[in-house]
């Protein structure tokens, strides 16, 4: 049985303990737009085939592109408030490399809140390619502990990976709707046990059982 043992109303601000929050709004539209365009290059420079001198002229204006943002590093830990669908917020880190909302480099998986968990679906391109066509088995293993880390985060409160168990039942294509879910199955003190699994087409590909342990947030 799922226990929500700290209403999310009730859990400490991330400030109270040196770590910024951004609020999802705060965000601006021209930097989600540059992160899709960012991860669109990603895609394109992965698959190239061009010549050596548009490549070079291309390199030089990435480089000249990159200076002019080159600002400074957010502070470690930066983290960023998301409201998902149904009102519940949740809080990761904003560069997070699964689902950071400000990193080129994370598929566009966006978990929503279920009965007992989460679920999204997300779409992978080659970027994400291990085997001919296929999802690379790590990245599997990062969409899944995505999936379970914050179900026990909205089902609980925060906590870190112990443990995580991937079985790989069915290989994962590129280029799907991948249906991607995470959802308590009990809790026993600060040991949260969760269960997470991948869909596509209707079909089981990956699953995986997790043991998250609650961070203490004390304030000191």
């Amino acid at each position: 049985m799922t226990v929500n043992t700290q209403p999310v109303a009730d859990r400490p601000d991330p400030r109270a303990f040196g770590l910024p929050v951004v609020e999802q709004d705060q965000i601006p539209d021209e930097l989600r737009s540059l992160v899709a365009g960012v991860r669109s290059l990603v895609e394109a420079v992965a698959d190239t085939e061009a010549d050596p001198a548009t490549l070079a002229e291309v390199d030089e204006t990435v480089r000249a592109l990159t200076d002019r943002i080159a600002t400074g590093p957010r502070q470690v830990g930066t983290m960023v408030r998301r409201t998902m669908a149904d009102g519940t917020d949740e809080l990761g880190t904003i560069t997070n490399i699964v689902a950071g909302p400000t990193n080129p480099a994370a598929p566009p998986l966006e978990l929503e809140r279920v009965e007992g968990g989460v679920q999204g679906t997300v779409t992978l391109s080659t970027t994400y390619q291990g085997p001919p066509g296929l999802v690379h088995g790590g990245w599997i293993a990062a969409l899944l502990d995505q999936a379970v880390g914050s179900a026990s985060g909205v089902e609980t409160s925060p906590g870190l990976t112990a443990k995580l168990e991937v079985n790989y039942r069915n290989p994962t294509p590129l280029f799907t709707p991948l249906e991607v879910t995470g959802k308590v199955v009990r809790t026993e003190r600060r040991k949260v046990y969760v269960s997470g699994w991948i869909r596509a087409n209707g079909q089981v590909t990956a699953e995986a059982e997790a043991l998250m342990i609650r961070v203490p947030m004390e304030e000191g």
